[in-house]
């Protein structure tokens, strides 16, 4: 894809913002007509530039969760234990975030639990279980004070 220009990037910032702004509203915030912000916005699709989009829940609402930090460090094996814990997270849907990150830990998690319960529950099926895991550390976080995937732009 080409670089973006002045205008994809007004877009892309709208839509991160609300992405249920219809192409009007988009259009007079960006000084475009509408069909050619449908054409910028399926071209940021197609591109993978927009990799996704979708509801943003409120756990407060759904009677609330807990959010848990957790850092991982793997037995020393190679990239083929790295390789099959990035899959083994990948389909794990209470892991809602994966960094492969450098520094004392090899991976840090973002996990959400209906309870502790719930907590120690996946614990023992996904880290105790693991024997490619050598240790975790849990943080449970008192409040999500800022939660989101914005990119600056």
């Amino acid at each position: 894809m080409d670089a973006l220009d002045e205008y994809d990037t007004k877009i892309l910032n709208l839509l991160q913002a609300n992405n249920r702004l219809t192409s009007e509203a988009i259009a007079n915030a960006v000084a475009l007509s509408p069909t050619a912000c449908q054409r910028r916005i399926r071209r940021l699709r197609d591109s993978g530039v927009i990799a996704a989009e979708f509801a943003v829940l409120d756990p407060e609402k759904l009677g609330g969760m807990l959010t848990v930090i957790v850092q991982v460090v793997l037995k020393r094996g190679g990239a083929h234990t790295v390789d099959a814990f990035k899959r083994d997270v990948r389909g794990i849907p209470e892991i809602q975030q994966c960094y492969y990150v450098t520094g004392e830990y090899d991976f840090v998690l973002i996990v959400t639990a209906k309870d502790m319960a719930d907590y120690d529950r996946l614990t023992r099926g996904v880290f105790f279980e693991n024997t490619n895991i050598e240790k975790f550390h849990t943080i449970v976080a008192i409040q999500n004070v800022k939660v989101g995937l914005r990119i600056p732009l």
